[in-house]
């Protein structure tokens, strides 16, 4: 086997497969860490989805294939290479959440998810691309530039967790990390053909992602797993998690306990039309379960309608403000989509009327959410899966503010009050890829559950994901 073919042969490979082969003796993880940098060196120009390279890398697999020689105990990632978010810190490696602030910004620890990978043994080769401070769905800010979509470079790869799909799309990486707020792991994960999961708010550690989960963005924003494979998920998610792998399920993915269960999906959230493609794929996933054995059926879950107002009102203020004090002074630096936020919020913070209604609006909002989650939560009791779409239109064309779906201009804010409504309510979340539209762009859906169900979720995303066909590479990659 020629070198070149070898290469394409581990990069194409997911991060339990890689782990497996190590463990086996089959590959090393010098050998598997230079196919990806290599892979990385020839593609990511056309991505740019990989901003930061780990120098140490090369290194760290050395370090890695003589522990596997020596015999010694290895853990469950041992020697594979993953990419992590640009907004997640890395000790030694350059985090700079798309902000000219942080440009040179070098953290001086991991935060917990990081760390928890690297204990495992993974090897963290790059940083992937991410809007600037993670503010909104299109990958590009002004350090880095933005990042195209592999499936069709004239296209968005989504946001924020963008460089982290587009580069594990294109098997630049195995796997990684990114973060979610209003969809940001999902909808990069729809748009670029992969895997992506949200896990139940609060139930993996958020420290260490800039920006601070901090206030009401506590009850909306998660840190999860992407990947090619829905096995790459149930195995990273099970390390950030910190579960214990002796436990049942670690990683396995149980089919068995599904049968019987009850799914509903539904096709219009009242707030966002959906392309008709998307909605096809939606139906397509309720076969898929329905053929495994589980009940399906059609159904609107209470509540939905009003996520997407919920979630304005309850963080789109502690949003703002956070970027104008982390700004301040410094407002110039700020990139447009930023600088439009900023000034947003500099208008409302000289109201003294603005503010107390503020104060106001969000402690009902709390309360509200309260109410419709406890009432959402009490009707999955009989129905612990739904099935969504991620958003109503595939990946739109770079620099897009608008998208036309079934003949109406909508906001492509909008267009993903499906993916918005499910971080309101903090319920855990999967996109898996469900075919490609006519024009060859990737189609996801999302199926959702009860808090800390995400076993039960990866096990029927790993249906959908059989009888779908899942991740397809891209054609020039």
């Amino acid at each position: 086997m020629g070198h070149s073919t070898l290469s394409n042969e581990l990069t194409s490979r997911s991060a339990t497969e890689l782990a497996a082969l190590i463990r086996a003796g089959k590959a090393s993880p010098v050998e598997i860490v230079e196919a990806h940098l290599k892979r990385i060196e020839q593609f990511n120009p056309s991505l740019n989805a990989i901003v930061t390279l780990a120098e140490d890398a090369i290194d760290r697999a050395r370090a890695a294939e003589s522990v596997v020689m020596s015999g010694q105990e290895i853990g469950s990632l041992h020697g594979v290479p993953l990419t992590v978010k640009d907004t997640i810190e890395t000790e030694g490696l350059r985090t700079t959440a798309g902000s000219r602030l942080l440009a040179n910004n070098i953290p001086n620890r991991d935060a917990a998810v990081v760390a928890r990978l690297k204990s495992a043994g993974a090897i963290i080769i790059g940083k992937t691309n991410a809007p600037e401070m993670a503010a909104y769905y299109e990958t590009d800010n002004p350090v880095f530039g933005h990042t195209n979509n592999p499936h069709d470079l004239n296209r968005t790869a989504g946001g924020s967790s963008g460089g982290e799909a587009a580069a594990i799309a294109a098997c630049l990486s195995p796997a990684g990390i990114g973060s979610d707020l209003a969809g940001s792991i999902r909808l990069p994960a729809h748009f670029c053909g992969i895997a992506g999961l949200k896990p139940t708010t609060q139930h993996v550690p958020v420290e260490g992602h800039i920006p601070a989960v901090t206030g009401p963005l506590s009850l909306g924003a998660a840190i999860g797993p992407l990947g090619r494979k829905v096995a790459d998920l149930a195995t990273l998610f099970g390390i950030i998690r910190d579960e214990n792998p002796s436990e049942p399920g670690h990683t396995a993915l149980q089919n068995s306990s599904l049968k019987g269960l009850r799914a509903s999906w539904y096709l219009s959230d009242g707030v966002a039309p959906v392309d008709e493609e998307i909605a096809r794929a939606v139906e397509r996933a309720g076969d898929a379960l329905r053929d495994a054995g589980l009940e399906v059926d059609q159904g609107k879950p209470p509540g939905i309608s009003q996520g997407p107002r919920l979630w304005v009102e309850l963080f789109s203020r502690t949003v703002l403000r956070q970027l104008s004090e982390f700004y301040r002074g410094r407002e110039d630096e700020a990139g447009p989509q930023v600088a439009m936020m900023i000034a947003r919020a500099g208008k409302e913070a000289v109201d003294m009327a603005a503010k107390i209604r503020a104060a106001e609006q969000l402690a009902k909002a709390i309360v509200e959410r309260e109410r419709l989650r406890e009432e959402l939560i009490r009707w999955m009791m009989t129905t612990p899966l739904i099935i969504a779409p991620v958003g109503g239109t595939c990946a739109w064309p770079h620099g897009a503010r608008r998208v036309e779906i079934r003949g109406e201009s909508v906001s492509v804010w909008r267009a993903f009050s499906y993916s918005q409504t499910f971080n309101v309510f903090g319920l855990p979340s999967v996109s898996i890829p469900a075919g490609l539209s006519t024009q060859g762009l990737p189609i996801g859906v999302q199926i959702i559950g009860l808090p800390f169900s995400e076993r039960l979720l990866l096990a029927a995303a790993s249906i959908v994901e059989q009888s779908l066909g899942g991740w397809r590479r891209p054609g020039q990659f």
